[in-house]
């Protein structure tokens, strides 16, 4: 993972899960009612959305916070620009509108392309960057008594996209940060487009035709002190101009290594480097692939519910993860499991049946070595389902090695093959399979829940899908020079995939990420040695992974590094959002600290926006901007919870 294996003493493999910490909602949860509400539906409607646009409005994070975190900024539904701070004893926040930005005029040539959410950032204490979210930046400056002041007013010239593009495009801000004394840089993100794009007649979302979507990421340099607003609206000062096939996800700017970290599912390449082209082919092009002795000419048997493989197992550099569905009224003591060095044995007493055939391995040559002392099994019996999982986890002796199946061929044995399960956090749906298929078989079920008839639906696996690809977090990381170079140090390390579970919490210090680890999740925190970033494995969050699969609403997921993980759930009116946090635990602790808050939904409607910020006795508090209210968070960041 980024480069650095686990630190294996940070490892928990006879962790058993989390269990529930109640905390009392009133104690902890302060709800206030918005005067200046935002909201999420301030884009047009007669241009469509790229899937990378959707994706990335869906995890916009609308609040901002100062970088020593004791503000917030945001901006509601009428462009006013809007701070907050924090009153002690009691607790409660005071909004102050900084400044009314002029609402953009709508008309058919701004159509063409979708508005971007308004958006404004911190740079200091006493400084904010704005958007009106259609092509202008405001600079303000907050004096005394949060009385506010435009010092400057800017687009993106035209000339900044090889004078390709009519006017200033619609951009989000990502982050300013100070690159020296009188120096700042804030980094923008604008879908690309070019001429022809901009005369481009309007289609509705029946009829546009798909094309492979780019962003443009620019980096304007600010020189302080500002001259003032003066009546014109001033281009600005790009350094460097990336692009890429996806809007970052995260940055940062690291001032030992004078470098900007930009995080995305695909690497922002300098703009006149293509970014390599991918090749979708069309139906026709398509043509099935026969398996061992299958005949195609054959005409197909009646169709019927697919029966789920006996198993469904995943692996990394150094582990083999197999999950064997069990009835979950399986009593532990029914489950027997033997491991040596090259073979397994899995027996598990009770009723076999056809639909569900319990496991039967006796002294079964695995396809490589293993490690017996180092591997292990868990049993989950699944109190809601009918089903639970039983899970190896087998610690290979030659790590790095892929293995291409889990046992090895035998002569005149049947051992049935099982495909490997690429996503760890798909895993686990095999019992969820497994039950669907025994309802439809035993009752005829629709196994879909859709209304779909009898059987098992046909759309099932496409449906399946696309849900893993939406739940995926699988980014590159860019490093860019402040002159927009890249470091010789990042070249080899852009094109290498992380699975990103969870980010930073605004707010708080230090750059790390949670990365997917088999189940669990790992904090990797970054330092710099020898002008280089160096990923340190510093903490480990057990079976993350696993518990965050089951969480599809989650909106958004930060991380305090060395305490807990959050993940909010984005809610709605009729549906409550909830807060999960997951507790981090030392090494060798069986169980760690799970809590349950509702946080979301209702009258507050949709959770739009997370940030800590501290109070003016220095403890951090968590703040989260809904549609129709602010939710303050106090305590669950100290050591006591």
């Amino acid at each position: 993972m980024l480069g650095y294996s686990p630190n294996r003493s940070l490892l928990n493999p006879k962790f058993d899960g989390y269990k529930l910490h109640a905390i009392s909602q009133e104690d902890v949860v302060a709800a206030f009612p918005l005067e200046y509400k935002p909201t999420q539906s301030t884009v047009s409607t007669r241009a469509p959305l790229s899937f990378q646009e959707v994706q990335s409005r869906i995890r916009h994070n609308h609040l901002s916070i100062s970088p020593e975190g004791r503000r917030a900024v945001y901006v509601d539904s009428d462009f006013r620009v809007v701070l907050i701070d924090l009153h002690s004893e009691p607790l409660s926040p005071v909004f102050t509108v900084l400044y009314d930005m002029p609402q953009p005029m709508q008309t058919s040539s701004t159509e063409v392309f979708q508005k971007e959410y308004p958006s404004a950032v911190f740079l200091s204490y006493h400084v904010v960057f704005a958007s009106d979210g259609n092509g202008t930046l405001y600079t303000l400056n907050i004096g005394p008594d949060s009385a506010c002041h435009v010092v400057g007013t800017h687009d993106i010239p035209v000339d900044a996209g090889e004078s390709l593009s009519v006017s200033s495009p619609p951009f989000r801000i990502h982050s300013a940060v100070h690159t020296s004394d009188d120096t700042a840089v804030v980094l923008l993100s604008a879908r690309h487009r070019d001429q022809s794009e901009d005369t481009k007649p309007i289609r509705g979302p029946g009829n546009w035709k798909g094309t492979q979507v780019e962003f443009d990421i620019y980096a304007a340099r600010f020189k302080f002190p500002l001259s003032g607003p003066g009546d014109d609206i001033l281009p600005l000062d790009i350094v460097w101009h990336r692009r890429g096939a996806d809007v970052p996800s995260y940055t940062t700017y690291d001032p030992t290594l004078r470098a900007f970290l930009l995080t995305g599912a695909s690497v922002y390449r300098p703009r006149h480097e293509a970014q390599p082209s991918t090749y979708n082919p069309t139906p026709d092009e398509i043509a099935p692939i026969p398996s061992k002795d299958e005949n195609l000419d054959t005409p197909p048997a009646p169709a019927g519910p697919p029966k789920p493989p006996p198993y469904a197992w995943t692996q990394d550099d150094t582990e083999v993860t197999i999950a064997f569905p069990l009835p979950a009224l399986t009593d532990k003591a029914n489950i027997n499991v033997h491991f040596s060095s090259h073979t397994l044995t899995v027996l598990v007493s009770g009723n076999s049946t056809k639909s569900s055939p319990l496991p039967h391995y006796m002294l079964t040559r695995l396809w490589g070595p293993i490690t017996p002392s180092s591997s292990f099994w868990t049993w989950d019996a699944q109190a809601t389902g009918s089903y639970g999982l039983l899970t190896l986890h087998l610690e290979k002796q030659n790590e790095r090695t892929r293995w291409p199946q889990v046992f090895e061929p035998v002569p005149n044995v049947q051992i049935e093959e099982v495909t490997e399960t690429m996503d760890p956090s798909e895993l686990y749906n095999i019992r969820e399979h497994l039950e669907k298929y025994t309802a439809t078989l035993h009752e005829g079920t629709d196994a879909s829940g859709l209304g779909l008839g009898t059987g098992v639906s046909t759309l099932e696996g496409d449906m399946e899908e696309d849900v893993d690809a939406e739940s995926g977090n699988l980014v590159r990381l860019t490093w860019i020079g402040e002159d927009g170079s890249t470091p010789a140090w990042a070249k080899e390390q852009a094109e290498i995939p992380v699975d990103i579970l969870s980010l930073p919490l605004p707010g708080t210090s230090g750059v790390s990420f949670v990365v997917k680890h088999t189940v669990d999740g790992l904090v990797y925190t970054l330092s710099a040695e020898a002008g280089t970033p160096v990923w340190k494995h510093t903490n480990t969050f057990s079976a993350l992974a696993f518990v965050l699969a089951s969480k599809r609403d989650r909106r958004f997921t930060y991380h305090e590094p060395s305490k807990a993980v959050h993940a909010f759930e984005s809610g709605s009116v009729d549906y409550g959002g909830h807060l999960y946090a997951y507790m981090s635990a030392p090494p060798g602790e069986r169980q760690a600290k799970e809590s349950i808050l509702k946080v979301g939904g209702g009258d507050s409607g949709s959770i739009l926006g997370v940030g800590a910020v501290q109070d003016r006795k220095g403890q951090y508090v968590v703040l989260c901007l809904c549609e129709g209210e602010l939710i303050i968070l106090r305590d669950i960041l100290n050591d006591d919870n």
